[in-house]
Parts: structure tokens; sequence; C-alpha cells
């Protein structure tokens, strides 16, 4: 009896410890789309950043690497006698190549506090657009503010002070108290520079992270060119003055369009559509109409011409230091101290697959982390040395999650102590990986704890076994 108990336990032992050997890995390091998970090849990426000032405007060059420039994005082609859209955000790269390359940069002047210590992370709230347990469409639809009133439709980025329950994207504060928050300054100022959706014509979108990202007050460089009830186009290319009506798909998927080409369109380039031509087969017209943009929204400019050369992008932005907006823009003012973060899109990725910084201090002729360099004239020179930023994937870490009992760190959080103070851009790449495979890593852990008790059992047996037999 003893001895068929003894070969039990082994067995039961050597069952579970293959079945954790055989499942070791499964899940950890696989992409699963289906889960929104897909992790990058580099995990650090490399951003070059100068700022410059004259009294009247502020100006900031980026230059970041990328294998190549993307530069469509968005496209409808004529396919089986219809319009199939083409180049949508989705999990991880865009299978066609057909997303742009992006450049974007938050600017704060201290009034939001938890900003200058945890940077970006402080807006990436509960449910969040493309993470695993994001929250449904029918649900946003549902919230009788984000959905019925700002007609949101998924759950983007926003502040902690705008949710009375950090832990639940629903529970926006009363709208009284939005509008107090946002006049007293608690919004981060979001320059968004594109380059398919504003570069062709020079210039980038002013936004805002609040309690949603939003618009600044006006209309931004580009509207939609799709009418849902005819299942068609609203504007063709303009044949007079592009010398076609659409383009081309295979053109396209072998990027044989540059920035000298007709790749987009835009008011300029634009006619009704005429539903009476006879389409082909891969005609592509793109379902993003560029204008020209107005209000607040239309304060950012490019700077000379954003163009990708010899394997990096080089954009320059622009804007006046005094808007005249201040609950949309943060102003500028000389010898002040600001605090800023930026991110990258490249290689056809789209919506959270982007690389982050760690927030930075910019100072206007003050001593920071980043001086902007104050010169006379209308244009900076340029000649000071560029500053070196590290980005990097941050995964599916939420500001929920850093403040919850499952990050070792929370109570550091609570104690106001700086992200830079404890962790490096590489250690929080590999965090945010972890955090993508938490429920994988939780099983695997808990077959090796199995297979550690069996263990354990398994030699307690063939231990007493053996003293028995011994004593007899």
């Amino acid at each position: 009896m003893k001895t068929r108990l003894l070969y039990a336990s082994v067995a039961i032992f050597l069952g579970v410890l293959g079945l954790s050997w055989l499942t070791h890995g499964t899940g950890v390091v696989s992409n699963d789309i289906a889960r929104n998970i897909y992790i990058p090849k580099e995990l650090t990426i490399p951003l070059q950043v100068k700022a410059a000032y004259n009294g009247r405007e502020m100006f900031f060059r980026y230059r970041w690497p990328a294998k190549q420039p993307s530069i469509y994005h968005d496209m409808l082609k004529f396919e089986g006698g219809k319009w199939v859209r083409y180049g949508a955000s989705v999990a991880g790269p865009q299978p066609q190549g057909i997303y742009e390359d992006r450049v974007t940069m938050f600017v704060d002047d201290g009034s939001v506090p938890e900003f200058a210590r945890y940077g970006g992370y402080i807006a990436v709230g509960d449910r969040m657009r493309f993470f695993t347990n994001e929250a449904k469409v029918d649900e946003v639809k549902a919230h009788p503010y984000l959905g019925q009133k700002r007609k949101q439709t998924e759950i983007g980025k926003h502040l902690p002070g705008t949710r009375s329950n950090i832990n639940d994207w629903a529970s926006v504060v009363p709208e009284d108290e939005l509008e107090a928050l946002r006049k007293a300054g608690y919004f981060l100022d979001l320059w968004h520079w594109r380059a398919h959706r504003s570069n062709p014509i020079d210039a980038s979108d002013d936004q805002y992270v609040f309690e949603l990202r939003g618009g600044d007050a006006g209309h931004g460089p580009f509207t939609n060119n799709w009418d849902a009830e005819k299942r068609q186009p609203q504007f063709m290319l303009n044949p007079e003055k592009s010398g076609k009506r659409a383009l081309n798909w295979d053109d396209l998927l072998q990027r044989k369009l540059g920035f000298d080409d007709v790749y987009f369109i835009s008011e300029s380039t634009a006619v009704p559509f005429d539903a009476t031509h006879t389409w082909q087969e891969g005609d592509t017209i793109p379902r993003r109409l560029l204008r020209s943009g107005d209000g607040s929204r239309a304060d950012i400019k490019v700077s000379g011409k954003a163009r990708w050369t010899d394997g990096y992008w080089d954009v320059t932005l622009s804007r006046a230091m005094d808007t005249g907006s201040p609950a949309d823009d943060k102003i500028f003012v000389d010898k002040r101290v600001y605090n800023v973060g930026f991110a990258v899109h490249r290689d056809a990725f789209g919506s959270r697959w982007h690389y982050v910084s760690l927030p930075v201090t910019l100072g206007l002729e003050r001593e920071a982390e980043f001086v902007a360099a104050r010169f006379d004239g209308d244009a900076p020179k340029w000649d000071q040395a560029w500053s070196k930023i590290v980005l990097f994937y941050p995964g599916q870490v939420s500001w929920p999650h850093l403040n919850s009992a499952s990050h070792a760190g929370a109570d550091r959080i609570k104690a106001g102590v700086p992200v830079k103070y404890r962790h490096s851009e590489i250690q929080l790449a590999h965090y945010g990986v972890e955090a993508e495979f938490a429920d994988a890593i939780k099983r695997q852990w808990l077959l090796t704890l199995i297979a550690g008790v069996l263990l354990i059992i398994g030699f307690g047996i063939a231990l007493s076994s053996l003293l028995a037999r011994k004593g007899a």
C-alpha cells in the first residue's frame, strides 16, 4: 500500500512538473492580438530635443530614429465594388503599414503636481483604450457625460483629479467641479504632430488632456472624408490639380509615394466625390481630409519642413508663447521652469504602442534638465547641443495599478517619491512587459508552487516509507 502511495505521489509530482515545463513561457513570450497584447522588438529608443524662444514664439525641435517614414494613414480602397477602410488603429503594427508616425509633447506649468513626479503615467486611467480589459463601446456611449454629452466611444487619457475614484473610469466628478479644475489650470497641454494628418499642410494639432483627451477650441487640421449614409468618400482628388482622382493601392503598399508626391487629400486638392465615375479595383482615397484649422486648436505650426532623412525624423514646431487662451494652453513666460514629457509613434504602430519619456524640467533661461535658449530674430540658429532623452515602451501600466496593493512601490507614490529616483527607463520598460502578462505569470507561479508542494509531500512519503521499512 505504501509503495503504491509512493509511486502515485511521484507520478503526480512528475505530471505537474511536466505540465509546468511544457507551459513555461506560454502566453508570456507570445503576442496575443485578441487580448490587445503586442510587444515591440525594441523597448527603448533615443530622442533628441532642443528648445528656443524669442519672447514672442516658442520653438521645439525633435529628432528620433525610424527605419522608414510612415506618412500614409487611414485609406479607403475600392475593393469588390465597395469602399473598404484600411489603416485604422489596431493592436500592434498596422498589417499593411498604413499608419502615420507621430511625436507628442505634454507641457505643464506646475498646475498638475503629480505630472512632475510621474509623467504620463498619471494620465493612464482605468480600462483604457486597447488595454486587455478596455471599456466596451456600449458602456462608454451610455455614460451620461462622456458618452451622451462628449460623444466618446472609448476611454482615452485623463487626469486622476477628474475622477472621484481612480479605479473607475465612469466616476467623472460633477461638471461644476470640472470647470473649477480647468480654470485652476489642472490640465496638460498636448502638442500633437502627425506625419499624415497634419504635416503635409505644415500644421500640428493643439490638444489637451483633462477629463479626456480633446482638442482646443476651434477646428483641427483634418476632418472625416466618409459619407456613412452613402458608404462612400465625400471627396476625391481633383484630377485637374493632382492628375488623378485617386491613389493606387499598390503604390502605397510598395511605399512609392514620398514627400513630393500626392499621398494625401486636402481642401486645396479635393472636389466632391463622383459616384458615377467608373472606379477601378485598387483605387484608393484618403479617409482624412486635411484642412486649415482655426481658433486655439490651430496655434501650433511646423517651422520649416518636417522630414525624414537618413534614418531620422527632424521636426520643428512653433507656437506663440502667449496664445491668449490660458484655459487651452500653458502660457510660456521668460525665466520660468516647466515640466514636459515626450512620446513617439513609429513603424506603423498606433494607439498605446508608443515610446514615452519620464517627466523632464524645461527652463526658459533657468537651470533645468532641458534648457530653452533665448535668441533674437524670427528663427533660432539651433547652435546649442541636443538634449538626449530615453523613451521607453510603457505597456499596460495604469495609474490605478501603480496606486494599488499589487504594486510594491505604491507606498512610495503615496509619499510623493518621483519615479526617476527609483527606476531607469529600461526597468520601466521591462515592468511594462511584465504587466502585459501578469495573469500568465501568476498562473506559472501557481503551477510551480503546486509542483513544489507535491515534491515536498512526495519526499515526505518516501522518507516515511523508508524509515518504516528500516524499523521493521
